[in-house]
């Protein structure tokens, strides 16, 4: 089987026998090489000895004192970060169970950081065993920014940091170009096609529903679209902030004018059965051309189900 996204760090942990992610020793170490956490030559005798304690033991506790001891206020900063994001860790059976709490009762005080990779690590254990690289390529998405343009006529998105990058180099994931994902994984150095009848619009959507199945045990159906026209709008979800505004207008009737159309990067319709009323999943850019995905709507703006 090919291996993806290495340098998350999915090999640090176990896997459940409910097929969910395990915080390990080693997995948390791994957070401690961090060059926020790694102290510094200048780092006072407190701060190398919280790290030695750590990597000797990462799950030993650590108080208050322990912390408000470090000379340096960064230090101080990072290190109670850490050690909550750590600790709400350790506080359930599994990331994926971790993640399902920060989302529902607010992640405030957790770095968007370490959710974005939280993120990452549970679409890489959902996606164990997949082996097309649009679908691995649209599930980017979900956890690193993206910079839209068109592209003779289609709309790419390439992402931010490697475009940022002076020399990147960034090539369209085509049928010809897609074996050479596997090898480039982990550079995040190819844009997708999100144009509506395209693989990369349609692998978002099987990214969307495999989501759904793993954190939530939900069998959804995930249809690309290419308009909301005569759609019987009665539940939506918006999949990034830009989004939600769009169909926050769409609920309220007001009217969508081309500024705001022109920025729809992808539609979709979601059902679970055929006699539900389906949701409709907007995804939007901003003025700029950014797209910060927002995977967590998609767990918490679902309507209940009894």
């Amino acid at each position: 089987m090919r291996d993806f996204w290495l340098s998350c760090g999915h090999v640090l942990t176990d896997r459940g026998g409910d097929g969910r992610l395990l915080v390990t020793d080693e997995f948390l170490k791994a957070y401690l090489a961090r060059p926020e956490l790694l102290p510094p030559p200048e780092a006072c005798a407190a701060e190398r000895s919280l790290h030695a304690a750590l990597l000797a033991d990462p799950r030993s506790v650590i108080s208050a004192d322990a912390i408000a001891a470090l000379a340096d206020a960064d230090a101080r900063e990072n290190w109670s970060l850490m050690l909550g994001f750590r600790d709400r860790l350790l506080g359930h059976g599994s990331l994926e169970a971790a993640y399902l709490d920060l989302i529902r009762s607010g992640a405030d005080g957790t770095p968007p950081l370490f959710l974005g990779h939280l993120v990452q690590l549970i679409l890489r254990n959902a996606l164990d065993g997949c082996d097309d690289p649009f679908v691995l390529r649209a599930a980017e998405m979900f956890f690193r920014p993206q910079r839209l343009a068109l592209l003779e006529g289609a709309l790419i998105a390439a992402d931010e940091e490697a475009v940022a990058e002076p020399g990147g180099e960034i090539d369209v994931l085509t049928e010809e170009s897609a074996p050479q994902y596997w090898e480039r994984s982990d550079r995040f150095d190819m844009a997708l096609d999100l144009s509506v009848g395209s693989r990369g619009n349609a692998a978002l959507g099987t990214v969307i529903s495999a989501w759904l199945g793993h954190l939530l045990s939900l069998d959804a159906t995930v249809e690309p679209l290419r308009e909301l026209r005569d759609a019987r709008f009665t539940w939506y979800v918006g999949l990034d902030a830009d989004g939600t505004r769009i169909g926050d207008a769409l609920w309220r009737g007001d009217p969508v004018g081309e500024e705001e159309r022109a920025r729809l990067a992808a539609l979709f319709r979601l059902t679970f059965d055929q006699a539900a009323d389906p949701i409709y999943l907007i995804l939007a850019m901003t003025q700029d051309r950014m797209l910060r995905m927002k995977p967590q709507n998609l767990l918490t703006g679902l309507p209940p189900r009894s």
